[in-house]
């Protein structure tokens, strides 16, 4: 690209980079379409730990973050010292550069805040909306709709309308954005969390990852209170009492790592379940590529239901049949490369793994059906059309407010 489109600065709580795939695509995206990329995110626990580092034509600026493994006043010490980070890096780098997009991805859902002395210079405001912080709070902590629901909900409203343009991960989450969140139709682009195909290439099988058994489940994703470990590991404890002929890898990590690990000893499941951590990606693709089944136990709660699980897709890409709980999203991600489960029912979610593990014939024919699903509609190419649309209108809508005259 011979002339920059300008610095851009993207900001993420959730996960170190790259370690977060969708921003790190993201990055990918923007510094490929001519913009100069620069981004501030925590650093991670065993890779993304250095403080500052240039990754492929990408800035990264990292700070040190404990995540919180308690309630609601941990998230409070974790957001608290997070924003007071992201807004001391953010105020250094716009000494000595201009940026024309800060991107912020919650949660939490007040990241843009940090972005306002950038935004009194001429920066465009980008609202990436990975959760529903309000139905997150709900879904985590159990609670009604109390003050703690109120305020989420309050900050979300304000997220909206400090941004030129809001990107949502669903068309679910594009209706909060237009009925709850009161924006313009014009202003809201839906871009969806894919992998690059490129990325995920299916691999030969390696053998030893079945642990000698005939068939792998694989899970991949975060482990949080909401994920639905906990359905997965009783429901291998009821399947694993009529068959033996199976073995589980859990991927990833998460605020309930620890606890599930002993849950599946507890179970007595240590013999056929075991437990990666975050590993490198040529590592999870071997895994994903070996396995028979993704399972993807999400249990039905007010945010589970209409989010997008990335893990979906990423088995879906690599040819890789899925077992879900019966979501609507799930439902619009999958479609028939997915078996159903009744929601929040681990015994029916080990019924329909044993009734897929049984019939070869389907698993194919899902497999078959994940892949072109992926490559025709829901590949990473298909989102970064809308990313760029929105950068077009947040700097648009940013320039026509800056130029509009001003009140006698």
């Amino acid at each position: 690209m011979s002339a920059s489109l300008g610095n851009v600065l993207l900001i993420v709580e959730n996960l170190s980079v790259p370690m977060d795939r969708r921003a790190w695509q993201e990055c990918e995206t923007l510094r490929d379409a001519g913009y100069k990329v620069y981004v501030i995110c925590p650093r991670g626990k065993a890779a993304d730990r250095t403080r500052f580092e240039v990754l492929q034509g990408v800035e990264i600026h990292r700070y040190p973050l404990r995540p919180t493994e308690g309630g609601r006043l941990g998230y409070l010490r974790e957001y608290s010292c997070a924003l007071f980070h992201t807004y001391r890096i953010a105020r250094a780098l716009g000494r000595s550069r201009k940026f024309v997009v800060v991107h912020a991805c919650n949660p939490p859902d007040l990241l843009l805040w940090t972005a306002l002395p950038l935004r009194r210079r001429g920066a465009a405001l980008v609202f990436d909306h990975h959760d529903l912080v309000p139905e997150l709070y709900l879904s985590r902590f159990q609670r009604g709709q109390d003050r703690g629901y109120m305020l989420a909900k309050w900050l979300e409203r304000w997220s909206f309308r400090l941004a030129d343009a809001i990107i949502s991960t669903n068309e679910s989450y594009r209706r909060v954005a237009l009925e709850r969140g009161g924006q313009s139709p014009d202003d809201v682009f839906v871009v969806r969390s894919a992998p690059k195909l490129s990325d995920f290439k299916r691999v030969p099988d390696k053998d030893d990852l079945r642990y000698g058994k005939r068939y792998l489940l694989a899970y991949l994703g975060v482990m949080g209170p909401q994920d639905g470990i906990d359905h997965a590991l009783h429901a291998l404890a009821a399947l694993s009492r009529h068959r033996d002929d199976w073995h589980c890898t859990f991927i990833g990590s998460g605020d309930v790592y620890s606890e599930m690990v002993s849950l599946s000893s507890e179970l007595g499941l240590s013999d056929c379940v075991n437990f990666t951590g975050r590993i490198p990606n040529d590592e999870l693709i071997e895994i994903l590529s070996t396995a028979d089944i993704g399972l993807a136990p999400d249990p039905m709660n007010p945010l589970n239901n209409v989010s997008t699980m990335n893990k979906i897709v990423e088995y879906m890409s690599l040819g890789l049949p899925v077992v879900s709980y019966d979501l609507r999203e799930a439902r619009v991600s999958a479609g028939p490369a997915a078996v159903y489960a009744q929601p929040s029912d681990p015994e029916d979610l080990a019924a329909t793994i044993a009734s897929l593990l049984d019939d070869p014939q389907l698993r194919h024919e899902m497999s078959t059906e994940g892949q072109a699903r992926v490559s025709q509609d829901l590949s990473w190419q298909r989102s970064e059309e809308n990313l760029l649309r929105a950068y077009r209108r947040a700097i648009e809508r940013r320039h026509d407010r800056l130029m509009a005259p001003t009140s006698p």
